[in-house]
């Protein structure tokens, strides 16, 4: 759907961070942005909830909605860019007004993607127009694009990024400063990266929302948001970053993907990675994506993740795509050639893990410990104690050979049952590739 008059008409619904940036970059890219689409790019309609609030920007010739949904249905436009946020709720009704009115949809709504992306999809491809979301995964990044259009020669058999810069930021500055998590994150809070509240953040939720979706799109499959395993930041302490660096790693929330023979495993978690690895480099609130794909071989794009100019740019990406006429299927393929997801559960996992112990330093601890290991068929291929405290607490550290999610669960349990253990176990698990 494309206005006559010679401009591709815009209605924004949401003016926070991401909304006003937008707008800025479209009155500062102007000309830039009408040689690239082939028209001009206007906004002729705009919804937020407080029309008082001082944005920086001049809304005055733009007509102002109360209600978004009425507006992504009957105003004047031929895109309607959905920026209010949520999985459900208004946001959802929005998207799903402006595709049954045969209009684009642009979004940065990753919960939403995460949660409907395939029936959205679905809409848009029973009505002929586009869902543009590359502004949801890894912001200025894009990721979207490069999986499902500069690499769609290829078959991907894993995903996987630093998908969050607020958790990243704060294991960088643990790391760097030896300060706790709690002191870390009141930083990052006081510098805007992290939310008062900050729980999607740190426990691996918006990482897990856009895991989801890069599956999807990497793997040809419908959004599975409900099988990602997920696991945050908030047990990482200095002293494990300390262990992993002297055990020659980095310790980084990833969002990984995988498309093997038994099905897709998807998993967020804290994962230590070589030092020499390129996604062990990306440090403070930088996002990465790595994909590996059978004729391409590894590819790998970092950047910002988040901010307004990034994510606006990625929104813009979306937008002329849409005025030039370029219209890419949602997740690479027809929505109705998406295949039901086969994902495996975390049990099936398998791999090396990373296991730190605060135990009694008494005579017989490490031989009950291996014991453990040993009745569950785990084979340890090192172990670190720091220090000599008889009959006080002290840290071991115990790294081991490939073996399967539930065997580790289950070692750790016995472990904890251990009298001379004084906490839960940590466990995180190592990448070696």
């Amino acid at each position: 759907m494309m206005s006559d008059e010679g401009s591709l008409k815009l209605a924004i619904a949401g003016l926070g961070t991401v909304g006003a940036g937008t707008i800025a970059l479209i009155e500062a890219q102007g000309d830039l942005l009408a040689n690239r689409a082939g028209v001009a790019v206007e906004v002729v309609a705009v919804c937020a909830r407080d029309r008082q609030r001082d944005r920086g920007i001049d809304l005055s010739a733009i007509e102002w909605w109360d209600d978004p949904v009425a507006m992504a249905r009957e105003s004047d436009c031929d895109v309607v860019i959905e920026l209010i946020g949520g999985s459900d709720g208004v946001a959802k009704a929005v998207c799903e007004a402006a595709l049954s009115a045969g209009r684009h949809v642009v979004t940065a709504n990753k919960a939403l993607i995460a949660h409907h992306g395939t029936a959205l999809a679905r809409m848009a491809d029973a009505t002929g127009v586009s869902l543009g979301y590359e502004a949801a995964v890894a912001g200025g990044i894009p990721i979207i694009k490069s999986i499902r259009e500069g690499l769609a020669g290829n078959r991907f058999t894993r995903v996987q990024g630093i998908l969050n810069g607020t958790c990243n930021y704060i294991l960088t500055e643990m790391r760097e400063t030896g300060r706790a998590f709690d002191d870390v994150l009141a930083d990052a809070q006081s510098l805007g990266y992290a939310e008062a509240d900050p729980s999607f953040d740190v426990d691996g939720i918006d990482a897990a929302h856009k895991l989801a979706i890069l599956a999807s799109l990497a793997f040809g499959s419908e959004v599975d948001f409900a099988n990602v395993h997920v696991e945050g930041i908030r047990r990482i302490a200095p002293l494990d970053l300390e262990f992993a660096a002297e055990l020659g790693f980095k310790i980084k929330l990833l969002g990984i993907a995988e498309q093997t023979a038994d099905g897709i495993y998807q998993r967020v978690h804290p994962t230590m990675v070589r030092v020499d690895a390129p996604i062990a480099a990306v440090e403070g609130v930088t996002n990465a994506v790595e994909t590996l794909g059978d004729f391409v071989g590894t590819t790998v794009l970092q950047g910002a993740g988040a901010g307004a100019g990034p994510t606006a740019s990625a929104v813009m990406a979306d937008v002329l795509d849409i005025a030039a006429g370029r219209q890419a299927p949602v997740f690479g393929v027809p929505a109705d050639k998406l295949s039901p997801a086969k994902s495996q559960p975390m049990s099936h996992h398998v791999g090396s893990y990373y296991v730190r112990l605060r135990v009694i330093d008494r005579p017989g601890v490490i031989a009950d410990v291996t014991a453990v290991l040993r009745d569950n068929e785990v084979s340890m291929e090192s172990i670190i104690q720091r220090g000599r405290a008889p009959e006080e607490p002290v840290d071991v550290v115990l790294t081991t050979h490939e073996t399967t999610e539930s065997a580790m669960q289950q070692v750790l349990s016995a472990i904890d049952g251990l009298q001379a253990v004084v906490e839960p176990p940590t466990l995180i698990r190592i990448e070696q590739d």
